[in-house]
């Protein structure tokens, strides 16, 4: 998802999520769905989140690094 986001623009991710957030009302959506919506959202979040601290000077590794101990803790919890 990084090599998108640079090769193309953020913003296509970013509309992709307001997309997929305005389908999560979509009436007769099944659970499992709702989870793979929900899967892609979180995804897509954090490929735009480790983007901006690349782009804003850190390099990729620890960038990723970095979001990866984010996500570990918060399942710890």
């Amino acid at each position: 998802m990084l090599t998108f986001i640079e090769a193309n623009d953020e913003d296509y991710v970013n509309e992709t999520m307001e997309t997929l957030e305005y389908l999560i009302d979509a009436p007769g959506l099944k659970d499992e769905e709702l989870d793979v919506i929900g899967e892609l959202l979180s995804n897509f979040s954090g490929a735009v989140e480790v983007h901006r601290e690349i782009k804003a000077g850190k390099p990729q590794r620890e960038a990723l690094n970095e979001f990866m101990k984010r996500v570990t803790g918060s399942i710890d919890k």
